[in-house]
């Protein structure tokens, strides 16, 4: 059943077509530095404060990555995972379930295994389940790790570990050394001090100039580090080959953990080169999808990584246990890569399907409370997946243009888990640090980042976290007014649809987080409609714009049974990117349309 909102509310709640806000002194630095009057809008308006030079992130390379050494206790983490491998012990690896947790194993292990020697059977994968596990070092998987035989006797996270001291503490009095590598925000009281090392570009004492790289990428750095400790100690030799291959993996983790592409030389330089190396196809998890997606997907841009791969990968520790993902990253051959791959693609669907439903619960509760004009949603679902929480989640913000949490039961009695997902005005961690302090007993656990972040709210305390999260959501935002919204970068005239212009954007790539992709608006005749997609939610369209005439479509426009809100002869204000449509090896320019409403309709007779 549709939801319908009050027609007041509804109109409240209808997007905006907004300009950017534009850097001037940018633009014109741009312009004066040789970009095309596209390319200078397009950059000033993602990059509201910068002030550095624009070649690290115009021309993306790898000599604008800063060294290891410059993390605190960086030195330290990479010559105890030395000693560990120089030594013959047995290391765990411990890493989140998502896809930046996944590639973040992927580089340790195959750095281990491949260029420094460690035997397959010195090794423990340690990934915990999202449901039954939890996220982190969770209690199950110390458990885990304890009971294994041999026990090892180093453990190294990925994207995890910041905010565990009890269960690094347990393991350290068991005898264990805890390498903790992350990137997510420490608590207010600092690096668990029983870990061996805390390698986290988010501390305060520590010197390494961008705190935005995601998890995979601190992993990397670490490893890299191991490699230069153990060719100083003589244990291996000079000519070991240094870990560049394996950015193919950061690239990936980078783009889906939604970390910023903005004004980060390192983030740009890490998916600009790895997106080359994942083209090259000679892994056989890169073959694999490409032959899922079609030859014509090839070759892969941000965008395949973001909502081809990425979806793939986390749907499977979404649903199930996440071994599945982290066997096809691995894949030694085609025929292996191929039968993984088909694991994730039947758990993307089911994951589809549990989204729609729970997606239309979640805006029927979340009307009532913006009709209230609250700042921000706070849903429970009570029979909702836990796995599907923070795609949920986006939905509302999209939709509403507010924070929003989705909460559902816990695998923990008489508690409830939820995911958050944040507007660009609420720093949600930051939010969640001061609801803590409101009301401690009602959020015993939490982190994340500035845009996304769990919790763990024990039922019972479910009204105190919702009032406490209300108020530092408003002390936070003040009076700003709320409603959903879309930036454009401004009009484009009838001679730039073309594939030439789709280049000149693409070479300000690579698009994502803080940088998104070129978003334009403009009025258009529909010359056809058609809905299109296995249930008939997507239309395929033909746009006219002056003498220009395109091919358009616009994902998810519909609800099942749904018709279009306009027809044939009608003009559309519309906003949108350029694309590539390649079919049968033609190529030729498309729309996708982001949101479209009527302006007016022909006249017909009736």
């Amino acid at each position: 059943m549709d939801v319908i909102a009050p027609p007041d509310l509804h109109a409240r709640l209808k997007p905006r077509l907004l300009p950017r806000p534009r850097n001037e002194a940018l633009y014109a630095r741009a312009r004066a530095e040789g970009l095309s009057e596209l390319q200078a809008r397009v950059l000033a308006g993602r990059l509201a404060n910068y002030e550095g030079e624009l070649a690290p992130l115009t021309q993306p390379s790898l000599r604008y990555l800063e060294h290891p050494e410059r993390l605190a206790d960086g030195r330290r983490a990479a010559e105890r995972i030395a000693t560990a491998v120089a030594e013959g012990e047995h290391i765990g690896i411990l890493t989140d379930y998502d896809v930046d947790g996944i590639t973040s194993h992927v580089v340790i292990r195959r750095t281990l295994v491949e260029l420094f020697g460690v035997p397959e059977s010195r090794l423990h994968s340690l990934i915990g389940h999202r449901i039954h596990d939890g996220y982190g070092i969770s209690l199950p998987l110390v458990e885990r790790t304890l009971g294994l035989s041999p026990r090892p006797t180093l453990v190294i996270t990925a994207d995890c570990g910041s905010s565990d001291e009890p269960r690094i503490a347990r393991l350290k009095a068991e005898g264990i050394d805890v390498v903790v590598s992350d990137h997510h925000a420490l608590p207010i009281e600092g690096p668990p001090p029983s870990a061996h090392a805390v390698v986290n570009p988010t501390r305060s004492d520590c010197q390494y100039p961008d705190r935005t790289i995601a998890g995979c990428m601190v992993a990397w750095l670490v490893m890299s580090l191991t490699r230069s400790v153990l060719i100083e100690w003589g244990v291996l030799p000079e000519a070991t080959p240094k870990l560049s291959a394996w950015l193919s993996y950061v690239a990936l983790g980078t783009v889906a953990d939604c970390v910023s592409l903005g004004a980060s030389p390192a983030n740009r330089a890490v998916v600009s080169h790895g997106l080359a190396l994942i083209n090259r196809m000679e892994a056989a998890c890169w073959r694999a999808m490409a032959a899922r997606l079609g030859e014509d997907s090839v070759p892969f841009s941000a965008e395949t990584l973001a909502f081809q791969m990425g979806p793939r990968i986390n749907a499977r520790s979404r649903l199930d246990d996440p071994y599945a993902a982290l066997h096809f990253m691995l894949a030694g051959d085609d025929a292996t890569a191929i039968r993984h791959l088909q694991t994730l693609d039947e758990d993307n669907q089911s994951r589809k399907a549990i989204e729609a439903e729970m997606v239309e619960e979640a805006r029927a509760l979340a009307l009532p409370q913006l009709e209230a004009d609250l700042p921000a949603l706070v849903v429970y679902l009570e029979s909702g997946h836990p796995g599907v929480q923070g795609i949920v989640a986006s939905r509302l913000v999209q939709a509403f243009g507010r924070p929003a949490l989705v909460l559902t039961p816990a695998a923990a009695p008489n508690m409830l888990t939820g995911s958050g997902r944040s507007i660009e005005a609420l720093h949600l961690r930051d939010a969640l640090q001061r609801v803590h302090e409101l009301a401690p007993e009602a959020l015993p656990r939490f982190g994340g980042h500035r845009g996304a972040a769990g919790v763990g709210v024990p039922m019972e305390r479910l009204k105190a976290f919702r009032s406490a999260f209300l108020q530092a959501v408003k002390e936070q935002l003040g009076g700003l007014e709320l409603f959903p919204h879309v930036f454009t970068d401004g009009t484009l005239a009838p001679g730039q649809f073309q594939l030439a212009t789709l280049l000149e954007l693409e070479a300000l790539g690579p698009y994502g987080r803080e940088f998104d992709a070129p978003l334009f608006e403009g009025e258009f005749l529909v010359e056809s409609l058609r809905s299109v997609g296995a249930d008939g939610t997507h239309l395929s369209m033909t746009l006219s714009a002056g003498a220009a005439s395109l091919k358009a479509i616009w994902f998810r426009a519909l609800t099942p049974g749904e018709l279009p809100a306009f027809s044939l002869g009608d003009t559309l204000r519309c906003a949108y990117r350029l694309s590539r449509n390649r079919w049968r090896g033609q190529e030729s320019l498309q729309l996708m349309i982001e949101y479209a409403e009527p302006l007016a309709a022909k006249h017909r007779a009736t």
